[in-house]
């Protein structure tokens, strides 16, 4: 396709994708005191979180516009997560005719595999946060109250979703890139120290507390994760010279594939 018919192309499928997640948000908007208690549930069941009434679950906003930015943020993450799977397949529709059969296979295997792991770890962010916020409270003097926006609130625990979640996948890539010939498993053991290193700088840096037990509960599992991968990379490159007619020959000896197609290209003549 010339370039213009593919920036069309583009455009078509980002208006669909759109649309969908619009319809997401409005659903987002209805269904938002369901989700918003999901949310804030770590946080209320810290003894913190009953401070200022002792009746209920505090968290205060500031601003005249907070609350309504905040149930329109909220709306939006519902609406992304309710649409995935529609602007996922437009995404795809885009990309998938420039892809070849193992590709297009390889893809499937991936989509079927990032989705369970980026839910694993999400969860394991949720069940995280509580412990992590108990440890951050636990410095605050005798007497002090934590007043903590609602703002702030949700963009830590959304920080902390996208952030484990998208780290379990990581492993995944590697994998793939693997499959397809890109990295080869002696390059992922070559630069194993400084994976396993690079992964816990990661798990410091991306969390948003930053406290030891959140970096843990990333760093740990992570690289759990990658040494997995580098299991399956390894099963795989060892499978790769039993399928590669040319294993095991010399630099002066001729392979049964070549000798097959000499007969091919004489036989005509014959």
């Amino acid at each position: 396709m010339p370039l213009m018919d593919h920036l069309r192309e583009l455009r078509n499928r980002v208006v669909k994708a759109l649309l969908f997640v619009a319809l997401g948000v409005v659903v987002g908007f209805w269904q938002f005191e369901l989700v918003w208690d999901f949310l804030q549930r770590p946080y209320c069941a810290l003894p913190q979180s009953s401070q200022l009434d002792s009746d209920g679950c505090n968290l205060i906003y500031t601003g005249i516009f907070d609350a309504f930015f905040l149930q329109f943020k909220v709306a939006i993450i519902i609406g992304i997560v309710l649409s995935c799977p529609f602007w996922l397949y437009q995404l795809w529709a885009f990309v998938a005719p420039a892809l070849r059969g193992k590709e297009k296979r390889y893809t499937y295997v991936f989509v079927g595999a990032a989705v369970p792991l980026f839910l694993s770890g999400a969860a394991l962010a949720y069940y995280i946060t509580e412990k992590a916020m108990q440890i951050m409270f636990s410095f605050g003097p005798d007497g002090s109250v934590p007043l903590i926006t609602m703002d702030n609130y949700l963009s830590y625990i959304i920080m902390m979703l996208l952030v484990f979640g998208a780290a379990f996948v990581l492993p995944l890539i590697v994998v793939l890139l693997n499959f397809l010939g890109v990295l080869p498993h002696e390059a992922i053991a070559k630069w194993r120290r400084m994976i396993i290193f690079v992964a816990f700088v990661f798990a410091a840096v991306a969390t948003p507390g930053g406290d030891p037990i959140t970096m843990m509960a990333l760093g740990v599992p992570v690289v759990l994760l990658f040494e997995l991968a580098e299991l399956i990379a390894f099963l795989h490159d060892r499978r790769l010279p039993r399928r590669d007619p040319y294993a095991g020959l010399g630099d002066d000896e001729i392979s049964s594939i070549d000798d097959e197609e000499d007969e091919t290209s004489i036989a005509p003549n014959r």
